[in-house]
């Protein structure tokens, strides 16, 4: 053995030393560069008396043609801080793999987030939780308003829109389709904070539906921690009319929680709802 160890030694020795261990100097290092995966503005909005920053992820499916339009996915909570890069590597990876169509990914980044995201209450609770609460109608004007505008002027859209939020921005997905359906064609909610307000959003949803509303894609899913109870509830509510409100998913993830619910749900209603058409059918 001590022979052998020998033998390995001097043929370790016997190897050229790399440029480093001869005291060489590296090779230059270039200068860092910015890191870019995708655009940025800021729309000066009347209806909420700020300035809001917008992200924009562009598929390459954008890039590769001068004259393709893509549908448009609107995202609150959109800030490269809160959930716009993980949104946006999910866009990538699934139009990459080819489980979803290619969208134009649009983040609102976040000013006053509980202002903007809950509508009116008169809960004494939920006033708590912020100086300002019950914005979501100027909100929601500014997106339909200011917003929807400015992405069709800059980039080259469909008519195919839709939403997705978790959260208290699951919640205002969802106030929009009982309040205003024909603002997106496609609705995502994962654990939205159907307690608000006394939970009179899903308590008043059946007069919603009861009034006539476009064909409408909706997914919601609620985490061990969501308000499982009134997202069933809606759900439910749906079934005698089907066939008049579309197609709707639910799913039940107990396996996680609130702070993990968004990528995983965004991953598969992504896969449901976004699927290509199957193959040889017209696109």
């Amino acid at each position: 053995m001590n022979a052998f160890r020998t033998q390995i030694l001097g043929l370790l020795l016997a190897l050229p030393l790399t440029g480093a261990a001869q005291g060489q100097k590296a090779g230059p290092v270039s200068a860092a560069a910015p890191l870019v995966i995708g655009q940025t503005f800021t729309v000066a909005s009347k209806a909420l008396g700020e300035a809001r920053r917008i992200n924009v992820y562009l598929p390459d499916a954008y890039a590769d043609s001068a004259t393709r339009r893509l549908p448009v996915l609107y995202m609150p909570d959109g800030g490269l801080k809160e959930d716009f890069l993980h949104v946006a590597g999910l866009v990538q990876v699934l139009v990459g793999n080819g489980t979803m169509r290619p969208f134009i990914l649009v983040g609102i980044e976040n000013t006053q987030r509980r202002r903007d995201l809950t509508g009116p209450t008169t809960n004494v609770e939920d006033k708590k939780i912020a100086p300002k609460v019950g914005g979501s109608a100027a909100y929601r004007q500014f997106i339909r308003e200011e917003l929807m505008p400015q992405v069709k002027q800059r980039y080259r859209t469909t008519a195919e829109t839709a939403i997705v939020g978790e959260s208290l921005a699951g919640l205002f997905v969802v106030e929009t389709l009982l309040l205003e359906p024909t603002l997106f064609n496609t609705y995502l909610a994962f654990d939205a904070s159907l307690w608000w307000n006394n939970g009179q959003l899903a308590a008043q949803a059946s007069t919603y539906l009861q009034k006539n509303r476009p064909a409408t894609a909706v997914y919601l899913a609620t985490s061990i921690h969501g308000d499982t109870a009134a997202t069933r509830r809606l759900v439910e509510m749906v079934r005698p009319q089907a066939a008049r409100l579309g197609t709707w998913h639910y799913e039940n993830m107990p396996q996680e929680t609130h702070a993990t619910i968004y990528h995983p749900a965004a991953l598969r209603a992504f896969r449901a709802v976004f699927a290509p058409p199957a193959t040889g059918a017209k696109q």
